[in-house]
């Protein structure tokens, strides 16, 4: 068994460096499995649909499709121009700018990828025609955009709650300060980088713009205030609260006559290939979960893991240390489906708290979103930018600092995770 599984692992290794979907990485060495263990008759896929079987992930494609409308309804132009229109007169302004448009669309969105190709559009080609440098455009929105899967509602924060049995609520207002912490240290990096750059100049405030934008923003600001105040308050179950947002979405779009048939069938059509793709990622991990479950990986974890050190913050800098390595080559979706059933336990057996190692979980996923070969949000932009991925890359380095810091700040400091889903009685 301990052979099949290097085998299995090491191909689906070069699968992902081949560039193959993660989906069919996954899915095609572990049909192999069935059929070499004599599992092949009806049982894999049985399996397959067994992992798509759950309630609370109904919630995905209805957050996904959120995400779409708000994109196609210029709900995100709404916002940058508001956050334009009150920042404008502080030298650096686009750079805040780009941030404070990441944390209001992360309210609606819930993915790096439908933030980062977006507000990519507007942002970048702004920022670059007022004098500011490409690769630092286009690094501060790729990295902005890793403030939207972290923030509530998060679909990975959705998808792992499902696969931990933990409270999707719990799970959002944990990820709530964490996600402000990401903006802050995105802000202190810009405010270091323009004191070093007098050439970056800002615009006089004006009083009649801020109110226009204003009032263009208080729709879009409602979505968020229903969505995650039904959720927390215990009024939504957060697939119910998608649903309501999806339906808020479609008054807004007739509100502002953006929303057209043309519209929403686009929007619908992106939604069902971007749900296909994650569903066959759902169900391969959750063939490849039975696999690890088979052959007793997680208990073999836990003596590893045990044997090095029984200390709750020594296995939480271990697990830091393996996400980020593996965050760089496998998608974030596929990592917590198959990673969270074997280190959560261990987890648990240290005293861990399941909602904090969730969050931890998820910021360090999303910072794989930007390095390569594997991260979408680093393709994305260069593709809705057309430039080089290795230009974008360059520029995306220095913010990895402020991110990597959050980072370490909230695995030291668990109290500032959990002191607001436990104020809110989770």
């Amino acid at each position: 068994m301990i052979l099949e599984l290097w085998m299995i692992g090491l191909v689906i290794t070069l699968l992902l460096l081949l560039r193959v979907p993660v989906g069919l990485a996954f899915i095609g060495p572990c049909l192999w499995w069935a059929l070499a263990d004599g599992n092949s008759n009806g049982f894999s896929l049985k399996v397959v649909f067994d992992g798509l079987n759950s309630f609370p992930l109904l919630a995905v494609p209805l957050f996904i499709l959120v995400g779409v409308l708000a994109n196609r309804l210029g709900i995100a132009d709404r916002l940058y121009d508001f956050c334009l229109a009150v920042l404008g007169r502080i030298r650096g302004n686009l750079a805040y700018v780009n941030i404070g448009t990441a944390v209001g669309f992360s309210w609606m969105s819930g993915s790096a990828l439908a933030d980062v190709a977006g507000l990519g559009k507007i942002e970048v080609p702004h920022m670059v025609k007022a004098g500011y440098p490409y690769r630092f455009a286009a690094g501060l929105t790729a990295s902005s955009s890793l403030i939207s899967p972290v923030m509530p509602p998060s679909i990975p924060a959705v998808i792992y709650a499902a696969t931990a049995a933990v409270s999707t609520g719990a799970l959002f207002a944990a990820s709530i300060v964490p996600a402000l912490l990401m903006a802050a240290g995105l802000v202190v990096y810009v405010f270091l980088w323009t004191r070093r750059r007098p050439d970056v100049t800002s615009v006089p405030f004006d009083r009649t713009r801020l109110r226009a934008t204003a009032i263009g923003t208080i729709g879009p600001a409602l979505v968020p205030v229903i969505l995650l105040g039904g959720i927390l308050s215990g009024t939504f179950t957060p697939t119910e609260a998608a649903s309501v947002a999806v339906l808020l979405m479609i008054v807004l779009g007739l509100i502002y006559r953006t929303l057209t048939v043309r519209v929403m069938l686009q929007s619908l059509r992106e939604t069902a290939v971007i749900t296909g793709g994650i569903g066959l990622i759902l169900g391969s991990a959750a063939l490849l979960g039975l696999i690890l479950t088979r052959a007793h990986v997680s208990s073999d974890v836990a003596e590893l893991v045990t044997s090095v050190s029984s200390e709750p913050w020594v296995f939480m800098i271990m697990v830091n240390i393996v996400l980020l390595i593996l965050g760089t080559v496998v998608d974030a979706t596929a990592a917590i489906l198959v990673l969270v059933p074997v280190l959560l336990p261990v987890a648990m057996s240290l005293g861990v708290d399941p909602i904090y190692f969730g969050v931890v979980m998820i910021i360090n996923l999303m910072i794989g979103l930007l390095t390569p070969p594997v991260g979408s949000v680093l393709f994305v932009t260069a593709s809705v930018t057309g430039r080089p991925v290795e230009e974008v890359f360059h520029g995306i380095i220095p913010f990895l600092i402020p991110l990597v810091a959050v980072l370490i700040l909230v695995t030291a400091l668990p109290g500032l995770v959990l002191w607001l889903p436990h104020l809110l009685g989770f």
